[in-house]
């Protein structure tokens, strides 16, 4: 175990909120930031860039990382711990043991990249384990993966509540993402696309249409019109179960979408039917 994890350990009778990131911080990882210190008397953000849930061919390689301009970020927002481990210390020689959520981690980004999942749910249950924190911070961006870890922490009995927050969007409404750093000025502009074309489906909701078909297509036309994107995968399931659904109720539905931009993969989505605030839950614990 790590000098920071011990140090870590010593401060369990204080509240301790974890921000587990990959690096290349941004105004998303720092809202988080800013919400593990509103809530929590001990704040700690992993660094780590976790080579399990890269597939073959992926960025894994060329993924961003800088820890020195991290850690001058991080050091607006009094963060009291930066765990930035050695590939080793997380996955040690002989390491051979990972967790798989089953059902959930198959669809949307689990077909598309598959293993994604299993290598997700096994860095936060070490990073869980190590820490034991109170509260872990994640961002609405990456919904699939918040619904994989409530379930995780929930069928584990972790005793950490996962806090999800919203999206975080450049002034085109792109979601701020480290991968948004791989696009030229112009791959930014046409990045703006997806937002773009979530906003249409949800003003085509508003209006009276119900059929996940039709405002499926809507986000595909939108997005097929901008010469630099190419559609991985468009869907609209229950926002808590991912059960693909063909007409759109009462229930919070989650409209995903992944796109390439030039070479740059990006996922975006967006609520429909969304709790509203007195009524959402943002976190889930299994206490």
């Amino acid at each position: 175990m790590s000098s920071v994890a011990r140090k870590i350990r010593r401060d369990q009778d204080r509240t301790v909120g974890l921000v587990p990131t990959m690096g290349a911080l941004h105004e998303g990882h720092l809202s988080l930031v800013r919400e593990a210190r509103r809530m929590c008397d001990v704040v700690v953000v992993s660094v780590f860039v976790n080579p399990t849930q890269f597939g073959p061919g992926e960025d894994f390689e060329h993924y961003p990382r800088d820890l020195t301009k991290d850690t001058a970020l991080l050091t607006d927002y009094n963060v009291d711990y930066i765990f930035a481990p050695p590939i080793e210390e997380i996955y040690p020689k002989g390491f051979s043991t990972y967790v798989t959520v089953e059902g959930l981690s198959e669809q949307l980004e689990g077909a598309s990249r598959p293993g994604h999942f299993r290598g997700v749910a096994t860095v936060v249950t070490i990073l869980l384990n190590t820490v034991r924190p109170d509260f872990a911070f994640f961002g609405q961006k990456d919904a699939q993966q918040a619904l994989v870890l409530k379930r995780m922490v929930k069928d584990l009995a972790f005793d950490t509540e996962i806090v999800l927050l919203p999206i975080v969007r450049e002034d085109s409404g792109l979601a701020i993402s480290s991968r948004n750093s791989y696009l030229s000025p112009d791959e930014q502009t046409s990045a703006a696309v997806i937002h773009r074309a979530l906003v249409q489906a949800k003003t085509t909701f508003k209006q009276g249409e119900r059929s996940a078909s039709k405002i499926g297509d809507v986000i595909r036309s939108t997005v097929e019109s901008e010469p630099r994107a190419r559609l991985d995968y468009v869907s609209i399931t229950d926002a808590e179960t991912l059960e693909p659904i063909e007409r759109i109720d009462e229930r919070p539905t989650l409209v995903a979408v992944a796109a390439y931009i030039g070479k740059t993969r990006l996922i975006d989505n967006t609520i429909l039917n969304k709790l509203k605030k007195k009524d959402a839950t943002l976190s889930t614990s299994p206490r």
